[in-house]
Order: structure tokens, then C-alpha cells, then sequence
């Protein structure tokens, strides 16, 4: 880890709340609040979300399931997220949410109009706003986690 985080104390919720006391709380919300306010079906949105961690290579991002009522997605979501072009199983939304989480991430200049008429034949502009805000917080807050370091601390053993 880069940042010495004092005995006793978890990491994230360290380096979130109590280190930077004036931002980390109100990035806490943010990330929070993508989850707890979601308009977005669970396989799309753990679709995003997983290529998201997967380009980030956030430990802890990579590990986590979303849970909605106790549903999570199956064994192997993951796996099927990385190869999300030929995967079997995905609907074209989750598909696209994966695709759009890989390109956000790394070649958001290369969003151009064939993308966006699909992306828009598949979901509304409110979708496409939620999800574009998703992907910032997972983006931007993975990458945190991962740079620092403090994602390989908050992975338990043979997760």
C-alpha cells in the first residue's frame, strides 16, 4: 500500500473517511449512491460495472457482487463479462454495457455516432445518463483504490 493505514484501522473506510475528511464522505456518497438508486437492470449494471474493474484491476471491485434482494449474477459472470463480444447469455443491453464500459474507459474520444445509435436504440437518455455516471464513479474510484493500493488490503484470503 502506498498510503500507511494505522493498525486497527480498514483501509477503505480509512483513506475514504477519515483521511481526507473534507472529500472522501461526499466520494463515499457517490459511490454509494450508483447502487442505491440505480434504474438499471443487475445483469447490465454488473456488466458495466465488472469490465470497469476489470481494466482498473481494482482487487476489491473485482471481488465484489452487486446484491438486490439477495440476487446476485451467476457463477462466471465475469469470465463471460471479459469476452463480452462473444459471450452467450448476454442481451444486447448488457452487451452494450459492457462495451461502453471498455471504451469509456479507455477510448472515450472514439465514442462515435454507429455507438451512440445503439447504444441509444437500446436505452434511454436517462439510462445512458445513469449509466455514464456509474462508469465515472467506478472509474475514477477503482483506479483510487487500485493505485493506492488499499484494494489488495480489503480482499479476504482465496476471494
Amino acid at each position: 500500500m502506498i498510503i500507511d493505514v494505522p493498525e486497527g484501522k480498514e483501509p477503505i473506510g480509512y483513506v475514504w473517511g477519515e483521511l481526507v475528511p473534507g472529500i472522501g464522505p461526499a466520494a463515499a456518497k457517490f459511490s454509494m449512491a450508483v447502487y442505491e438508486h440505480t434504474t438499471l437492470g443487475l445483469r447490465e449494471f454488473e456488466a458495466a460495472r465488472l469490465r470497469t474493474a476489470q481494466i482498473n484491476g481494482c482487487l476489491f471491485c473485482l471481488d465484489w457482487r452487486t446484491d438486490r434482494d439477495g440476487v446476485k449474477v451467476e457463477e462466471g459472470f465475469d469470465a463471460a463479462v471479459a469476452q463480452w463480444r462473444t459471450a452467450d447469455g448476454f442481451d444486447e443491453r448488457t452487451r452494450l454495457a459492457a462495451e461502453y464500459a471498455e471504451r469509456y474507459a479507455l477510448d472515450h474520444h472514439g465514442l462515435d455516432e454507429e455507438f451512440w445509435g445503439r447504444m441509444l436504440a437500446q436505452y434511454t437518455e436517462r439510462e445512458v445518463v445513469e449509466l455514464t455516471m456509474c462508469l465515472g464513479s467506478w472509474l475514477a474510484f477503482g483506479r483510487l483504490n487500485r493505485v493506492l493500493g488499499i484494494d489488495t488490503a480489503c480482499v479476504l484470503p482465496g476471494h
